[in-house]
Order: structure tokens, then sequence, then C-alpha cells
């Protein structure tokens, strides 16, 4: 960047912090407090419904992003470990940047198969990418998909040729609703969040100027959500009323390398963090990247350490798109956005592992079994 350029940038900063800073009354920086959501579930954003179905027997479990109709997606991978399908064409410059669902499943590789459910399930529907209609000729059903490690979990796993995740995601898309549980639910049925149970865990926040951000997230981390030596979540300090406890931040001071409730042995595959950030702000797929981009840290906050090689931490953001952005720069409400949604994963995170219990024969502790 040469002097000129740089000149020139300083200049207009100025420009345009003064035109987006917020009146007396409020701005497009801070309109003033906003509010959790009705149901403080992803699916307070209009225009989505959830698939969720699990498998006791195996241990194992898939969830379901679905909009009304096709939405903008983007994708931003952190882990080490990932294991995706159909995130290269949410990249920027290719063909098709929309989706018809995001799945969120366990079973690490085998879980990618309840992607073929789904595409199944909206082929049959009619629902899909198509250049141009022809008689007989299916749609393409976009269903960019993420899956964690649920394998070691003690489950029955001897599915030989027949895994369970085409039929799970079936199941799932029997009953699309905005109501769906919390905790050992769907992909996090399985799951493992450090040395605690692990869980499936959604949050909403809705701006004072009507805008609605939302996530869902399975939590199966290497790293652990409380600060060691206590109940207290990581997230503590974003949550909203008692929606995990209500134990607030910590004040304690940790060691560095003091990780507490982590996964002793970690493995490759072996831990992932997937989430879905949704919101009905009218966001095409380049802002949405940022907003995902943005909402890893909501990870970071709320999960210590990670991020690792040995994680396959995704996340997903896509945008019903069913109210136009307020009056103001642009940039701005991405900014927002994509602060909100990390606030909102961080409190989804903790949300998980709160609801979390045991499933049937499953031993190990709990975050309500945690002394204190």
């Amino acid at each position: 960047m040469n002097r000129r350029t740089l000149l020139g940038l300083t200049a207009t900063l100025p420009i345009l912090a003064a035109r987006a800073a917020p009146a007396a009354d409020g701005g497009p920086l801070h309109p003033g407090p906003g509010r959790v959501g009705p149901t403080n579930l992803i699916t307070d954003v209009a225009g989505l419904t959830i698939g969720e179905a699990h498998d006791a027997r195996v241990r194992t479990g898939v969830t379901i992003i679905l909009p009304d109709q096709r939405a903008a997606c983007a994708v931003d991978v952190r882990g080490g470990g990932p294991g995706t399908r159909e995130t290269d064409a949410l990249t920027a410059g290719n063909l098709v940047r929309s989706v018809d669902a995001v799945v969120l499943s366990g079973g690490s590789v085998y879980g990618l198969a309840s992607a073929d459910g789904v595409a199944a399930w909206l082929g049959a529907r009619g629902r899909g990418f198509t250049m141009s209609k022809q008689p007989g000729v299916p749609p393409s059903p976009i269903v960019p998909t993420a899956i964690l490690f649920d394998l070691a979990n003690g489950g029955d796993k001897n599915w030989g040729l027949n895994p369970p995740y085409r039929d799970l995601a079936l199941r799932a898309m029997d009953h699309p609703s905005r109501r769906f549980d919390l905790g050992t639910a769907g992909a996090g049925y399985g799951a493992q969040a450090g040395a605690l149970k692990g869980g499936l865990g959604s949050a909403s926040f809705v701006t004072a100027d009507g805008l609605t951000v939302g996530a869902i997230v399975a939590v199966n981390s290497l790293g652990s959500v409380v600060v060691p030596g206590t109940r207290h979540f990581w997230a503590g300090a974003f949550e909203m009323g008692r929606e995990f406890g209500g134990l607030g931040a910590s004040t304690a001071h940790v060691d560095p390398e003091e990780w507490g409730q982590a996964k002793f042995n970690p493995a490759a595959r072996a831990n992932t963090t997937i989430a879905c950030i949704a919101t009905d702000a009218d966001l095409d797929a380049d802002d949405l990247r940022r907003v995902a981009m943005m909402a890893q840290d909501g990870l970071a906050r709320a999960i210590r350490p990670v991020h690792s090689p040995f994680d396959g931490d995704v996340i997903f953001a896509l945008s019903t798109a069913r109210r136009p952005l307020p009056p103001g720069p642009r940039p701005l409400y991405v900014a927002r956005l994509g602060a909100l949604a990390a606030d909102v994963l961080s409190r989804a995170v903790a949300r998980g592992v709160y609801e979390a219990t045991l499933p049937p024969g499953m031993t190990g502790p709990t975050w309500k079994s945690l002394p204190g």
C-alpha cells in the first residue's frame, strides 16, 4: 500500500465513522438493547425448521437445518481434522452458493451418508438446483454436511454394509419442526465435550432493529467448556438469563497450560464442534463468509483449547433473507451480525453441554454431575 492510498484511507475512515455513528436514539452500530428470541433456538430465524433423529443403540444421531427455500450460505473450516461434503460448492467464484439444507451428523466419515437421505427427500419433492427444468430430469439438491467423531462412545457400531445415517436423515426429515430437543439429541446424541458429556445446543438473539441471529451446534470438542476447578462455563459472560445455570463469568485465574476438563489422549478426527449460524437479514454469500469467520471466535470463547490438530471444527452460515438490512453502510451490519453470531454460538455451546444427559448404558460425567 503506497503512502497516497494510506492517506486516502485515513481521511475516509472518520467520514465513514461519522456516517455510522449512532444518534442519541440509536443507529447502525447500536440501535438499542436487543433480546433473546421467543424460543431461544435457531428457529427464531424466520424460514427455518430443524429435523433431528438418533439411534440409542448406536449412540449417534443427525441434525438437519432446513430452510423453507434455497438460502445463501457460506462455510468456514478451522479444525485440523474436518470431515465435510459439498463445502467446495460454497467457495467464492463457483456456480452455486446457496443450499437446500445443511446437515450436522455423528458417525465420522459414515455420517456423510446422511446427506444422501436429505438429498433424496428433497429431490423427491422437486427441490434443488437446476439450470432449466426438463421432463424426467430431477433437480440436484445442495446439501453441505459436516460430521463429528462419536465412534468410540460404546454404542453398537457393528453395522456392516448398512451404516444408519441415510435412514436417520430420512427419519429426521419426516418431522422437521421449529421446536427440537437440546443436549443428548440429534448430532449431539453421542458427543463428548472434553471430559464431559457433549450435546446439541442452540440459542438466538433479536436486535433492537429487528434482525435475528441464531446458532445450532453439536459439541464434541477436545477442549473443555468449563473453567478448571469450577462449574463455570467459559461462555458465562455471554449468558442471557439462566439459560445454562446462571453462574455467570468466573473470576478464576487460569494457568496457560491448564486445560481442566479437556480430553486426555486426543486422537485425530476424534473431536469436532460443528455448527450453523442463521440470520433473517438479507446477506449474500460473501457477507455470510465473513459472518462464519467471525462466529469461529464464539468457539474460542466457549471451548479451551479449540481448532486443534485433533478437531474438525466447521461453521456454516446461512440467510433466509426475510428482512432487508436497515439503512446504513452494509459492512457495519455484517460486522454487527458477525459479532452477534460469535456471542450466540458461545451461548449455544454452553447450552448443549448444560442440557446433556447420559444415554442408556453410558457412564461418565455430565455438567450437572460436577461438584458444587
